[in-house]
């Protein structure tokens, strides 16, 4: 798939993803059963996810996309590895209820939500390593890069 046709089939995806949103809106406002209602907000939840990561993925293949700048960075990290620390105290919490569950409606929910905190936190600490940490744009190598390609590069008004 070249460049051209995944733009469309992100466009494509998008819309679709905001037209399940649209539906599972409308169709939980007479949803009696409290489970089930946020069962579908949580789907719909979802999709709204989606829709916002396909735009971003568009967005990255459309547009430029910046470096973090060294500024950002440690506000950043520590937003990320509290929230990986916060994900970690959650995945144990979830754990010790799963090991005698009171139900199995409890059961099928918190394993559901187990699941995610586990993909939330193994996603987060590869987006710490491998996104901000080899992104972040350091003074210092933007001094360099100035310093080296500026056009008026040791000459007057240089």
């Amino acid at each position: 798939m070249d460049e051209k046709q995944l733009v469309k089939f992100l466009d494509e995806q998008i819309a679709l993803e905001k037209e399940i949103v649209d539906i599972s809106k409308a169709s939980v406002d007479n949803i009696k059963n409290i489970l089930v209602r946020e069962l579908i907000r949580g789907i719909t939840m979802d999709s709204k996810k989606h829709a916002l990561l396909l735009g971003a993925l568009k967005g990255m293949l459309t547009g430029p996309t910046p470096l973090i700048e060294e500024e950002n960075f440690d506000e950043i990290k520590a937003t990320i590895e509290k929230h990986i620390e916060l994900e970690a105290k959650a995945i144990q919490t979830y754990k010790e209820i799963l090991k005698d569950p009171p139900s199995e409606s409890i059961k099928t929910v918190i394993s559901e939500i187990h699941k995610d905190e586990v993909r939330h936190h193994t996603f987060l600490k590869t987006l710490l390593k491998a996104l901000i940490e080899k992104e972040t744009l350091t003074k210092d190598q933007l001094e360099d890069w100035m310093f080296k390609y500026a056009p008026f590069h040791g000459s007057p008004g240089g």
